[in-house]
């Protein structure tokens, strides 16, 4: 009971000397303040888009995996060598353990509309058999904002992003039942889309597979394949038996295969991966700002052990151990490692959110959501709390040595 009462003499005697050098005191939180705000902002935003990027994985589903041409480095349609074909679709259909396989083509086109036009993506889908349509829907996310989806039997109707209805894009709203012109062909909206949160993909139009073959005189090419699993198959498995089914059906090899099979959790592991080397680049800035603020705390102790050198003398001569000399500064400086963390939190808060309120009204992504999980919080204030204590602990030590007959004396 005693040691406690002591202990908490001392968080009292810290707080009362911070407030008595109020200026030199919040001038050296302030340096805690800018690093531990940038570090909370910066990770917040980081483990916010992890979060968004493993929710998009979560709603794609781990039954589905993605056929894609090689030498594709801009993503489907940005061209190549190598083809997949309707052929490579019907050839994957038939693999044991495949429900179903969806697929497109992708150009960009020249968009109008209201005598405006702008240049943007446009995508075949097939739309004639329910089953593949479903497992694009089901593989995208795409939920109806207005309108109807692309349904059997439509030709020169189109789907459209959620942008051109809520962004801008045009200078007029599109509305379901518009007409757009794509590549000089007119098409009638049938149906807007939910937004997916990423503003590239809010962009895309969406046409039948028939319509894009004749309006960019593609042929039977297929920029991307999209797998659905059967039930109680394991995805991985069923992946490796269509690379070497699909391998043999295009005469091909392991050395000469012209094509790439992707799981969600292979390209989730690589995402991961760079979203970890973001994160520890993010960490090192702040870092950084954090040992200048450090060095704050090391010089205002320095200066507080100088200043109060013959109350030191007195504590000493009155009966105050080493120890207890040692823990008094050492909490004082921790206090304002702690001080300026709570601060810092606060700031980085109000920075992260302001980031997603700008994301979601200018930017239209909901990509950039900062997280705020506890174990941020509680971790930049015990870390906030030990940088102080460790900054101080050399002028601590410091204090703690003087002998009191020197510290009495000192003028």
């Amino acid at each position: 009971m005693g040691t406690t009462k002591m202990i908490a003499d001392y968080f009292k005697f810290a707080l009362k000397n911070i407030r008595k050098r109020k200026l030199r005191s919040w001038l050296t939180i302030l340096g805690i303040v800018i690093s531990v705000a940038i570090i909370f902002f910066l990770i917040s935003l980081s483990v916010g888009l992890r979060d968004a990027v493993n929710e998009q994985f979560r709603t794609l589903g781990t039954d589905k995996f993605f056929i894609m041409p090689k030498g594709q480095a801009g993503g489907p349609g940005s061209g190549g060598a190598v083809e997949l074909s309707l052929k490579d679709v019907d050839t994957v259909e038939k693999i044991r353990g495949v429900k179903g396989a969806a697929y497109y083509n992708v150009g960009n086109s020249k968009i109008e509309y209201d005598r405006e036009f702008r240049y943007y993506i446009v995508a075949g889908i097939p739309i004639e058999d329910n089953v593949v349509f479903n497992a694009m829907k089901e593989s995208i996310g795409w939920k109806i904002d207005e309108g109807r989806f692309l349904q059997k039997g439509d030709t020169g109707k189109a789907m459209i992003g959620s942008q051109y209805k809520y962004n801008n894009v045009f200078k007029k709203p599109i509305k379901a039942g518009d007409k757009i012109i794509i590549n000089g062909q007119e098409f009638k909206v049938a149906g807007i889309l939910q937004s997916v949160g990423n503003p590239g993909d809010d962009k895309n139009v969406f046409i039948s597979y028939e319509d894009f073959k004749k309006l960019y005189n593609s042929g039977d090419r297929v920029d991307q394949i999209i797998v659905q699993v059967e039930a109680g198959e394991n995805a991985k498995e069923v992946a490796e038996r269509t690379k070497e089914k699909l391998t043999k059906a295009r005469g091909l090899n392991e050395k000469t295969r012209d094509f790439e099979i992707s799981t969600p959790e292979e390209i989730l592991a690589s995402l991961s991966t760079i979203l970890n080397i973001i994160t520890a680049f993010l960490v090192g800035v702040g870092a950084i700002s954090l040992l200048v603020g450090a060095i704050g705390i090391a010089n205002t102790m320095y200066t507080s052990v100088l200043e109060r050198t013959k109350e030191i003398g007195t504590m000493k001569a009155i009966g105050a151990r080493n120890s207890d000399i040692l823990l008094i500064f050492l909490i004082e400086s921790g206090f304002i490692g702690l001080i300026g963390g709570v601060i810092g939190i606060l700031i980085g808060f109000i920075l992260a959110k302001s980031v997603e309120f700008i994301a979601i009204s200018y930017l239209a992504t909901s990509l950039l959501k900062p997280a705020f999980p506890l174990y941020l919080i509680a971790g930049s204030l015990l870390f906030s709390f030990l940088i102080g204590s460790i900054s101080g602990l050399l002028p601590a030590r410091q204090a703690s040595k003087l002998k009191p007959v020197d510290a009495l004396r000192y003028e």
